[in-house]
């Protein structure tokens, strides 16, 4: 199935190695994880159809090993009343019916097969998407961290050959680092403040709970 080859190349890809090979990592990353999510949610219809698919073939298997019986039961029944030709149409009737459970029985068989690499490629592209999910962050600060360094060595080599240029974008760059981490640390403040007002909140509803819990109980 040309779906399992292509989940199949997902779940052996070496992010790692995905990232050193690609020019904008940070753009890889979020597509590879893209990629891994759109192919997650077709292998689910597949395993959902493969299932549907499965339990039509156990129907039809049992409706047929029904017919089955049942003309072998109406071939004893003239065999009982002396009617040999009503006895050979009934098991020739019953033959074929015979023949077919058994072919419904070899689909169903192959069918479960389908239906256990499916959910088995479904798995490990949970777990792979899991995977990549989690190392996305701790990739995409290693590489931010990497290119950081990298501009501030050639700034400094910039401001060792007296470029004015090169020293001017190298505070440029200080302030809007510095920016973010105000920002980030406002908006860590600003979480905690939350949790706090939700924690009171809390504790309030829970101590007019017990008031009016011992109410109720005359205490």
């Amino acid at each position: 199935m040309a779906l399992l080859e292509r989940v199949g190349t997902l779940i052996r890809a070496n992010l790692n190695d995905l990232i050193d090979k690609a020019e904008e990592p940070e753009k890889m990353i979020k597509q590879v994880i893209l990629d891994m999510q759109n192919q997650l949610l077709q292998v689910k219809t597949q395993v959902a159809i493969a299932i549907a698919d499965q339990h039509v073939l156990e129907r039809k298997q049992a409706e047929n090993d029904q017919k089955h019986a049942e003309w072998t039961r109406k071939a004893e029944l003239a065999v009982d009343k002396g009617q040999d030709d009503l006895a050979r149409a009934a098991l020739d009737r019953a033959v074929n019916y015979k023949q077919l459970q058994e072919s419904f029985a070899q689909q169903v068989a192959d069918q479960k097969v389908q239906v256990e690499e499916l959910k088995t490629a479904l798995h490990k592209l949970e777990q792979k998407l899991l995977e990549a999910r989690s190392m996305s962050d701790v990739l995409i600060a290693q590489h931010r961290r990497a290119r950081a360094l990298s501009k501030a060595s050639d700034a400094r080599m910039a401001m060792a050959d007296g470029s004015s240029a090169a020293v001017f974008d190298r505070m440029h760059r200080k302030v809007q680092h510095s920016e973010a981490v105000s920002q980030a640390k406002s908006e860590m403040l600003a979480g905690d403040t939350e949790d706090k007002l939700a924690a009171l909140e809390k504790e309030d509803r829970v101590e007019q709970m017990l008031t009016e819990l011992k109410a109720k109980r005359g205490r």
